[in-house]
């Protein structure tokens, strides 16, 4: 059992909303994600949003997860009827009045960790986000769209390897992704007593 005085991580699921160009198995492989988050105690935040995100909200919520959306509606009548989003499988949707971009700004900072799941424009720009903020990113692979660029992406760019890992298996990606989480923690940590 896991102490009461341990932090409960927020993990991110980035990924397309709209999936017809995604693997035939990533919102297979989506909802094994959100299971895997939830076995492990942590929390999903997802953008509140209909494919991957939605997928990862409903295999986390099977596991009996916690799952926090992130919506860029002003209100949940403007998330359900001008821009169409889900509110299932989420215990708590924050709605953001940001449209997108600014959602999307909020959702990567508020998460300790992102994992990339297929993916558009959208899941690129959360996840250049994550990587200036130095966020531990995964990034599930042969899922299609942008996951299976991002490894291309991040050696063209010439800025290093950043926290990025990659991994096609969501356990062992969520695994090498809570490695990172795990010594930020502990840096964060041993700052705060410094600093007393």
């Amino acid at each position: 059992m896991k102490d009461i005085f341990s932090p409960k991580y927020k993990i991110c699921v980035s990924g397309a909303a709209e999936t017809g160009h995604c693997a035939i198995d990533a919102h297979e492989k989506a909802e094994i994600m959100g299971r895997e988050i939830a076995k492990r105690g942590l929390v999903l935040v997802t953008g509140a949003t209909t494919g991957i995100p939605y997928w990862s909200a409903k295999g986390a919520k099977e596991e009996g997860g916690l799952v926090i959306g992130l919506s860029p509606a002003a209100s949940e009548a403007a998330h359900l009827g001008v821009y169409h989003l889900p509110v299932d499988y989420h215990d708590l949707i924050i709605y953001t009045g940001f449209d997108y971009s600014g959602r999307n700004l909020l959702l990567t900072r508020t998460a300790d960790a992102i994992i990339t799941i297929c993916g558009r424009m959208g899941t690129l720009n959360e996840f250049t986000i994550g990587f200036e903020d130095h966020k531990p990113i995964g990034v599930l692979e042969k899922t299609g769209g942008m996951a299976d660029m991002l490894r291309d992406i991040v050696e063209g760019s010439h800025r290093g390897p950043g926290k990025v890992v990659f991994d096609s298996s969501p356990a062992r990606l969520l695994d090498k992704v809570l490695e990172f989480v795990e010594k930020e923690h502990v840096k964060k940590m041993g700052r705060r007593v410094a600093a007393y």
